[in-house]
């Protein structure tokens, strides 16, 4: 919901002009005064548009006065805040039992049905109330919100009957774990516009404990499905929610534009609940992803672009994407991953103001031979480590393919990387850039750094085939293959040899 401000909110800074003194004649009239402070509210409002004031205290999570940082992630994107539905249901008015064991999936069709008729008068919202929602997967539509209140869970049904089957993801060629058709997700959309899932931090439960364990025993034919999956959509708002328990990779947009998530909580084991991404943004432009927690089996975060072949055919690159303000973990593989299925291009990526603690790695870039598109202009801004075993990782020998119709000539690009204000303790090795004589790493950037180590072998800044350069100190002290520069970015030493490698998987 918006919140107005009317002027009384600002009752505590109206004039005193006792405390002036003898204060200029124009002033003691009151209808001047009046219009002097419309005239200044008019400026501020005008300003704040222009985005003239960043905020006080800065434009991250700062403290300062709220109006003045309002620079949101709709903003930033060029997008309105969602306006609220003319019209609004329950999941009750359609048949809903909220006891756990009811089937609810014709409720969630009913209602669906019912505010799709509603598109020209703005849409509808569909609230779910408190209650446990068992359903089987089902299908949004334009211009509708998915508003789960408090103590409000959807649940997935488990048995895998239910789960329709789609074709692969054309970007894909193959299901991803098998070839052929895959699973949908529990929550799905296609070719939608203006779609907003929120709530008072109720769930979306996968259950996905089932079809780990089918997984892991080899039971499936197909592809298990994400829990939340909405494809060649805009508009699209994702907050105030927590997700758990996918089957698979949690929340997925796919080849989707102007998308907002934030203040969302995704779950899963850390071990034992393979694949369970938290969110896959996948040849998606314009997206923002912010103030949320994520612990789970897998990367909590992973941009992808589509998998060798398939996905340079199908030429949709992820772009224009900040993340920022998130605490993420993951013992089993990475807090941020780009790839490794990146065939379409990544660029135009900021990840900012972020921890990672109790994970095997902080932030990692994966490809390799077959996959060709581009991995450029990454900017890693604040990141902070906190016991992970490896801090950054870029790996060029990540060699899965779907099938063997690959072009084992399509080399990856990786270029412009940065790496700006880096700390953390317990690291194990805070840097392995593993380059390669095809696919070297260019153009890559270090400053303000300072890790805590907690294993002082002498090669514990690793690369190989990287080309970059250290912008002053920094701790460890860098591999030879970059440049060093002073503070000022003067030259002070070039490097020897950018080919020399320095790669120790012992440790």
């Amino acid at each position: 919901m918006v919140e107005t401000l009317g002027l009384a909110r600002f009752g505590h800074h109206r004039l005193d002009l006792r405390r002036w003194g003898a204060a200029p004649a124009f002033v003691s009239s009151h209808k001047t005064l009046l219009s002097v402070v419309w005239i200044a509210a008019l400026a501020t409002v005008f300003l704040w548009q222009r985005g003239a004031v960043v905020g006080v205290g800065g434009g991250g999570g700062g403290g300062g006065f709220s109006i003045f940082r309002w620079r949101s992630a709709e903003w930033e994107a060029g997008r309105a805040v969602p306006r609220l539905r003319p019209m609004a249901f329950n999941l009750t008015d359609f048949g809903g039992v909220g006891d756990g064991v009811t089937v609810n999936t014709e409720a969630f069709e009913r209602a669906v049905r019912a505010i799709s008729k509603l598109g020209k008068r703005g849409g509808g919202q569909l609230n779910v109330p408190p209650g446990r929602w068992l359903t089987a997967p089902f299908n949004l539509t334009s211009h509708m919100t998915l508003f789960l209140a408090e103590g409000a869970v959807i649940l997935a049904i488990e048995d895998q009957k239910y789960w329709p089957l789609m074709p692969p993801l054309p970007s894909y060629g193959y299901g991803r774990e098998h070839p052929g058709p895959r699973y949908g997700s529990l929550i799905h959309g296609q070719n939608l516009k203006d779609i907003v899932i929120t709530g008072h931090n109720g769930t979306i439960n996968g259950q996905g404990q089932s079809w780990w364990k089918k997984y892991r025993q080899k039971l499936l034919n197909h592809t298990r499905g994400p829990l939340v999956q909405i494809m060649w959509s805009s508009h699209i708002v994702i907050s105030n929610i927590t997700l758990r328990d996918s089957p698979f990779w949690t929340l997925h947009p796919y080849d989707c534009k102007n998308v907002t998530i934030k203040n969302v909580t995704i779950l899963a084991p850390i071990f034992e609940a393979p694949n369970t991404d938290g969110i896959d943004p996948d040849s998606c432009e314009d997206m923002v992803i912010e103030d949320c927690y994520i612990s789970v089996g897998d990367d909590a975060i992973a941009i992808k672009s589509g998998w060798d072949q398939y996905g340079i055919s199908y030429k949709r690159p992820s772009t224009n994407i900040l993340i920022r303000n998130l605490v993420v973990r993951s013992m089993v593989s990475a807090g941020i991953s780009i790839g490794s299925e990146m065939s379409g291009g990544v660029s135009n990526v900021t990840v900012e103001n972020l921890l990672v603690w109790d994970s095997r790695r902080a932030v990692r870039i994966k490809t390799a031979p077959g996959r060709g598109g581009y991995v450029q202009d990454i900017t890693y801004r604040n990141i902070t480590f906190e016991n992970v075993r490896v801090g950054i990782v870029i790996k060029t020998d990540y060699n899965e393919h779907p099938d063997e119709g690959y072009d084992r000539k399509a080399f990856p690009i990786l270029q412009r990387i940065s790496f700006i204000g880096v700390h953390g303790q317990g690291v194990r090795v805070p840097v392995r850039i593993h380059g390669s004589e095809e696919i070297p790493v260019r153009n890559v950037t270090f400053q303000d750094m300072s890790v805590g180590l907690t294993y002082k072998k002498k090669h514990i800044f690793q690369c190989a085939f990287v080309q970059g350069r250290v912008i002053g100190s920094i701790f460890p002290a860098p591999c030879e293959n970059l440049d060093l520069y002073d503070e000022q970015e003067n030259l002070v030493k070039r490097s020897a040899s950018q080919n020399i490698t320095d790669i120790d998987y012992d440790i």
